[in-house]
């Protein structure tokens, strides 16, 4: 067991006269105060639930996952204690409409200084499941008021569409999230798909194919290349998804590497790996691991990686489901290395300050 205790030893003296008088030879007792250890430790999972999404802001976090029917927002300055950290609801939609029933996959950015949650909802049949976005212009996310302003998609892609993210590079933004372009809901092969933001609202021009399932560890169940996170690294910039049916235990991540001084819209300016970067591990407690965001330590020296998992085989995507953090790092050419998933109950160092 890893753990540091901080402790903070006071001690009084009696001074009589010109002597200092230490326990014996005294007519009082020595008297010391010992302040309580603080553990320096956490233990993993920190709390149920899915698609866990964090932003972080100087020394605050803020923290969404998936709830169901709602969309709420924790703040915190130590991540590691989501479980006991202040939180609110920011959103209730109105019963029957369209973006009112399987609301999942909540993230919050601010942009342009104001603040932006994007999300997926529909009315309650699977294919309505779109894209949303809601904006508060307030300083703190805690605080102001949630406008609805509506979906976000490209018409040129209206279709099927969940786990809305965005991507800053060279003064662009752009939106990249999941579809599955059969209309009928037959083929439930999910894609990955993006277009250039005109605002944070509002998506233009050409939409672009980025990642489609090829290889079988990304059929298990059905093909599924979903919920994308970018992650800049010291070299350049990488995007995580969620591969395979959530339903299975081989729901894990897997990778695309974007080219230096690429065009984000050109899919051959983004490589896959072959294999998946984070996958199950049954002797740690750790099954379907997936749907992943990333944050760095207070102090900006560690990067750290958020993620659900399952603690036991065929639990699926159920409320079941925990969230899990763990630090990762960079090898000697920027490439991200996750490692496996860290065991249940095991004490892990907190990120540092």
């Amino acid at each position: 067991m890893i753990i540091k205790y901080k402790y903070r030893l006071i001690i009084f003296s009696l001074l009589f006269g010109t002597s200092l008088l230490l326990g014996c030879g005294g007519d009082d007792p020595e008297i010391k105060l010992i302040e309580p250890p603080v553990n320096e430790t956490f233990t993993n999972p920190l709390l149920n639930g899915a698609d866990p999404w964090v932003y972080q802001t100087n020394d605050t976090y803020y923290y969404l996952h998936t709830t169901g029917n709602d969309i709420r927002i924790w703040e915190t300055e130590e991540i590691s204690e989501l479980a006991s950290a202040n939180s609110k609801v920011i959103f209730r939609p109105n019963d029957g409409s369209p973006n009112s029933r399987n609301i999942w996959a909540p993230e919050v950015f601010k942009l342009d200084d104001k603040w932006y949650v994007y999300y997926t909802a529909g009315n309650g049949e699977d294919i309505n499941q779109r894209t949303w976005v809601l904006e508060n212009d307030s300083a703190d996310p805690m605080d102001g008021n949630w406008v609805d302003k509506g979906r976000i998609f490209n018409s040129n892609a209206d279709f099927w569409a969940i786990d809305g993210t965005v991507m800053e590079y060279n003064n662009n933004r752009y939106f990249i999230w999941c579809g599955r372009p059969d209309v009928t809901n037959s083929d439930l092969t999910q894609n990955i798909y993006i277009s250039k933001m005109t605002n944070p609202w509002t998506l233009e021009g050409e939409v672009a194919l980025l990642a489609e399932p090829e290889f079988s560890w990304e059929k298990i169940g059905f093909g599924v290349n979903e919920a994308p996170q970018i992650l800049k690294g010291p070299n350049g910039y990488f995007m995580t998804y969620s591969a395979s049916f959530c339903g299975t235990d081989d729901y894990a991540l897997g990778m695309l590497s974007f080219k230096q001084g690429g065009d984000p819209l050109n899919p051959l300016d983004w490589t896959k790996s072959s294999q998946p970067v984070f996958a199950k591990s049954p002797a740690n407690n750790a099954f379907g691991p997936g749907h992943n965001s990333f944050f760095q330590s207070p102090d900006g020296l560690e990067n750290w990686i958020i993620y659900h998992a399952n603690s036991r085989s065929g639990e699926g995507c159920s409320s079941n489901r925990s969230i899990r953090i763990q630090e990762f790092t960079f090898n000697g050419s920027g490439v991200p290395i996750f490692g496996e998933p860290v065991a249940t109950g095991m004490e892990i160092e907190k990120p540092s300050r």
